[in-house]
C-alpha cells in the first residue's frame, strides 16, 4: 500500500486553528541587517530593526472598536469613534467614522485613546482594557478609506506590566508563598507519619522536595545577555515531512533574522514528503530569490531532497553534513522563530564548554481551543521553569526539537551513533532531541536560553495529542534510562534533582492507585489529604503562570494538571511495557505504514 493512501484513510474534519495575525511588510526579510545601509531600519512607530524585543516591532491585525478623546490645553474637547485596523506595541492605526473628525485630531494637543485588546489578537499578557495617552502621527488613505494613525507615549508593553503587573505580581505572590506553606506542611506531616507507611511517605518527601526545588531554581536562573559582537557562524537545518501547510512560514522566520547575512544559512531538508511540501519550498524559495542581491539568497538558502523516507534523524544528519558552519541550529518544521531568535540562542557558546543550547518554545495556537491553551500554560512552565531550573547548572536534559542549537563538530562526533541508535532490538526512530542532548550532555554543558523564543503549531485534537504524548513518554523512558548511567557524574544538586525527576512521574501510577482505591478500601479513609496536595501542586502551576506571564490563560495551568491526573497519568504504565516501540503515531512513518500494514492484513483474514 502506497503512503498516499494510507494518509487518505485516517483523513478526518480539520480543526482550525487560531493564530495570532500580524501585518505582512512589503518585504519579505525585513528584519535582515541591511548590508548596504539603504535602509534606515527605523519604523514610521518609532521602533527600530536593531531593538532586542521583536514584538515591539510587530503589527497586530485587529477589529477594537476604539473612542479617541481629544485634549487641548488639558481641556476635553471631543470624543471620536473608530475602530483599529491595526496595533504595535508602539501606537495604533484607526479607521474613523467621520472624516470631519481628522481636524479635530490635528489641532489637538494629545488625545486619550481606550480599546480592550481580545485575547488571541496580541501576545499573552496584553489581553486588557487600554487607556493610554498619543499623539496623533499623520492621515492614511486607503482603498477610499481615511484611517489615522497615533503613536502612544507610554508603550503598551510598559502599560501592560503597571496595570496587570501591580495585582498580578500581590495576588499570584501572596497565592504561592500559601501553596508553598502549605505543601511544606503536608509534608511535614508525612515526616510524622513515616514510621506507619515508609515508601509512601517518603515518595511524598521526595515528589514535594522535587517540585519545590524545581520553581526555586528556575526562579534563580537569568538568561545570557547579548554581547552585540558576538556572532558566531550559524546553519539552521530544517528537516520537513508532509508540512506543506506551515513549511513556508518556517522558513520565512529562519531567514528573516536580525543576524548578519554572511554568519547565516537555511538549509531545508525533505524527507521525501508525499504532499505539497517540497512544492511550497521550492514557492517561497524563488519568492526569495527574487528580493534582490543584496540578500545573497543563493548562498543562504538551499533546498535538499530525500529519494527515500529514512527519518527525522536522516534528514537532520544530512543537513549538518552539508553545513559550512560552526553551530547548527535544528528547527521543527512547523515552529516559526522570533527575528532575535538566533542572535539571543548563541550567547551561551561564549563558554567554551558549552555544548548545546535550547531555545524557548510557545504556542502559535493557543487560542483554538480548551486544550491548546492547557498546552500553552504546561509548554511555559515547562521552558521557563523546569528548563530553567536545569539550565541553571548547565544540565539541561532534553534540547527540544522546535529549536535547539550545538557545536557542529560535537554532533559530527556523535552522528554515526545516534543514526544507528537502538534499543532493545528496536531501531529508534523518534526522541532524536533527548537522544542527541544524551550524547551531548556526557561530555559537554548544555544550557537554556530564555530569551530564543520560538512558537510551535501544538495538537488541537484529543486523539492526536494523545498519541504524541505516548511517543513523548516512550522516548523520555528510554532517554531518562540511558542518562541515567552518566548524570551522577554532574553537579550534586543536578543529579539529585535528575533522578527525583525519574522516580517521581515512574512510580505516580502506583501512588495514584494506592491513595485512590486501595487504602480507601483497605482502611476506610477517604484521600483528603492526597486530594489536596495534588490540587495545591496543580494551583502552583497556575499561580506561576500568572506571576511570570500575567496572561488570561493561567486558570488552565489547574485544567492541565488535573487532565493529566486523570488521563495522561496512566499512559505511563503503557510506555514501561511498549517504550521500545518505534511508530510515531501522529504521521505515516515507514514504521507507522508497516504496523497499518499488517493491521489490515489481519483484518482481511480474519474476514475470510
Amino acid at each position: 500500500m502506497r503512503m498516499t493512501e494510507v494518509i487518505e484513510i485516517g483523513k478526518k474534519k480539520k480543526v482550525e486553528d487560531i493564530l495570532i495575525e500580524t501585518k505582512k511588510d512589503r518585504r519579505l526579510l525585513p528584519n535582515v541587517p541591511d548590508a548596504k545601509k539603504i535602509r534606515s531600519g527605523k519604523e514610521r512607530r518609532g521602533s527600530s530593526v536593531e531593538e532586542e524585543d521583536s514584538i515591539s516591532k510587530t503589527r497586530y491585525i485587529v477589529q477594537y472598536p476604539v473612542t479617541i478623546t481629544c485634549y487641548k490645553q488639558g481641556v476635553r474637547k471631543q470624543k471620536i469613534d473608530g475602530v483599529a485596523v491595526d496595533v504595535s506595541t508602539s501606537g495604533i492605526l484607526v479607521q474613523l467614522k467621520r472624516e470631519e473628525d481628522i481636524k479635530t485630531l490635528e489641532e489637538s494637543e494629545y488625545v486619550v485613546v481606550h480599546f480592550q485588546v481580545s485575547p488571541g489578537s496580541m501576545p499573552e499578557g496584553y489581553e486588557m482594557k487600554m487607556r493610554v495617552k498619543a499623539d496623533f502621527v499623520r492621515k492614511v488613505e486607503q482603498e477610499e478609506t481615511t484611517m489615522i494613525a497615533l503613536k502612544f507615549r507610554k508603550d503598551l508593553k510598559q502599560k501592560a506590566k503597571e496595570k496587570r503587573g501591580n495585582y498580578a505580581l500581590v495576588a499570584s505572590c501572596i497565592l504561592l508563598a500559601f501553596i508553598t506553606l502549605f505543601i511544606m506542611l503536608m509534608r511535614a506531616e508525612s515526616v510524622l507519619y513515616f514510621k506507619f507507611n515508609k515508601w509512601l511517605y517518603l515518595y511524598s518527601i521526595v515528589t514535594a522536595a522535587f517540585l519545590l526545588t524545581r520553581y526555586l531554581f528556575g526562579s534563580f536562573y537569568r538568561p545570557v545577555k547579548v554581547d552585540p559582537d558576538y556572532t558566531p557562524s550559524v546553519s539552521i537545518i530544517i528537516p520537513c515531512f508532509n508540512e506543506e501547510e506551515w513549511i513556508q512560514q518556517t522558513i520565512l522566520s529562519c531567514m528573516n533574522q536580525s543576524y548578519p547575512m554572511n554568519k547565516l544559512e537555511v538549509i531545508v531538508v525533505d524527507d521525501c514528503s508525499n504532499d505539497k511540501s517540497v512544492e511550497k519550498i521550492k514557492e517561497i524559495a524563488e519568492q526569495l530569490f527574487k528580493e534582490g542581491e543584496e540578500y545573497d539568497i543563493s548562498n543562504r538558502l538551499r533546498y535538499i531532497v530525500q529519494e527515500q523516507n529514512g527519518g527525522k534523524r536522516e534528514a537532520l544528519a544530512k543537513g549538518v553534513l552539508e553545513a559550512k558552519h560552526e553551530l547548527v541550529v535544528f528547527v521543527d518544521s512547523d515552529s516559526f522563530l522570533n527575528p532575535d531568535a538566533i542572535r539571543n540562542l548563541v550567547q551561551p557558546f561564549k563558554d567554551p564548554k558549552m555544548g548545546g543550547v535550547a531555545g524557548r518554545t510557545d504556542v502559535a495556537n493557543t487560542y483554538t481551543n480548551v486544550l491548546t491553551k492547557m498546552q500553552s500554560v504546561r509548554y511555559y512552565i515547562a521552558f521557563r521553569i523546569m528548563k530553567a531550573a536545569e539550565g541553571y547548572f548547565d544540565a539541561v536534559t532534553c534540547l527540544s526539537g522546535p529549536l535547539a542549537c550545538y557545536r557542529k563538530e560535537y554532533v559530527k562526533d556523535n552522528i554515526e551513533a545516534w543514526l544507528s541508535q537502538s534499543f532493545l532490538g528496536q531501531k529508534a526512530t523518534f526522541g532524536d532531541d533527548r537522544a542527541m542532548t544524551n550524547f551531548i550532555l556526557q561530555k559537554y554543558r548544555t544550557g537554556y536560553q530564555d530569551t530564543a523564543v520560538c512558537s510551535t503549531i501544538v495538537p488541537n485534537k484529543y486523539k492526536v495529542f494523545l498519541k504524541q504524548q505516548m511517543r513523548w513518554k516512550r522516548s523520555w523512558l528510554r532517554e531518562s534510562l540511558m542518562a541515567g548511567k552518566f548524570m551522577w557524574k554532574k553537579e550534586p544538586f543536578a543529579a539529585v534533582s535528575f533522578y527525583m525527576g525519574l522516580l517521581v512521574p515512574v512510580l505516580a501510577p502506583i501512588i495514584v492507585v494506592y491513595n485512590i482505591v486501595i487504602a480507601p478500601l483497605r482502611f476506610g479513609i477517604f484521600p483528603t489529604t492526597f486530594l489536596v496536595g495534588m490540587l495545591m501542586m496543580a494551583m502552583m502551576m497556575s499561580v506561576v503562570q500568572l506571576l511570570l506571564r500575567k496572561s488570561t490563560t493561567w486558570l488552565f495551568g489547574l485544567a492541565f494538571c488535573l487532565f493529566y491526573e486523570g488521563v495522561l497519568l496512566w499512559q505511563m504504565p503503557i510506555a514501561w511495557v511498549t517504550f521500545w516501540k518505534s511508530t510515531w503515531g501522529t504521521r505515516m512513518t515507514p514504521s507507522d505504514i508497516l504496523v497499518y500494514e499488517k493491521r489490515e492484513s489481519r483484518k482481511r483474514i480474519g474476514e475470510r
